[in-house]
């Protein structure tokens, strides 16, 4: 039996890899530890996810057939410090370091273990403070809180839907503009 500090109903987790054996994979096994799970087959489908839903902790593949993962590492960067744990196939130890110094909390290479993933997510949460910071991306002229669906543009506040929220965050997140 696993012991855990942490509290795995309230946690989400949310997995971004192309390979579907390995989301499924990766499903079954958070889920029966109790972790909430969303699945996501692309870079830009992941960064929608963590914009609109949260996450408590991101599993992240790197070859990803929209964009690298390294470049949703970056954005994903940009406005949120939720923990990522890199699962790739990519062992180079150069591309290691570089990823954990662009901000990856850690880095397993695929084939792995996951009994030893499982713990590195209990140690990666044991380690998160209770009160998660507001995931807000400002760059001057668009600022964009996550958390509470919140725009503004130039400093003037903009209401958005749900779906005209995801819209303008994945269009930003592609193309870095927005035009309302």
């Amino acid at each position: 039996m696993i012991s855990s500090e942490t509290s795995p109903v309230e946690t989400r987790i949310v997995i971004i890899d192309d390979e579907p054996q390995i989301r499924k994979f990766l499903d079954i096994a958070l889920r029966t530890q109790k972790y909430k799970t969303t699945l996501c087959e692309t870079g830009y489908k992941g960064l929608e996810a963590l914009a609109t839903q949260g996450a408590d902790l991101v599993i992240l593949d790197l070859g990803l057939p929209d964009l690298d993962g390294k470049e949703v590492l970056q954005e994903l960067r940009s406005w949120s410090n939720v923990p990522v744990i890199v699962l790739s196939v990519r062992a180079d130890e150069y591309e290691k370091v570089a990823l954990l110094d662009a901000g990856a909390n850690d880095y397993m290479t695929k084939p792995f273990s996951v009994q030893e993933l499982l713990a590195r997510i209990r140690v990666i949460l044991r380690n998160q403070p209770i009160q998660q910071e507001a995931h807000i991306y400002d760059d001057g002229y668009l600022k964009v809180d996550v958390t509470q669906r919140l725009v503004w543009v130039e400093q003037q506040p903009i209401t958005l839907t749900r779906k005209e929220f995801r819209w303008c965050f994945k269009k930003y997140a592609e193309t870095k503009q927005v035009e309302f």
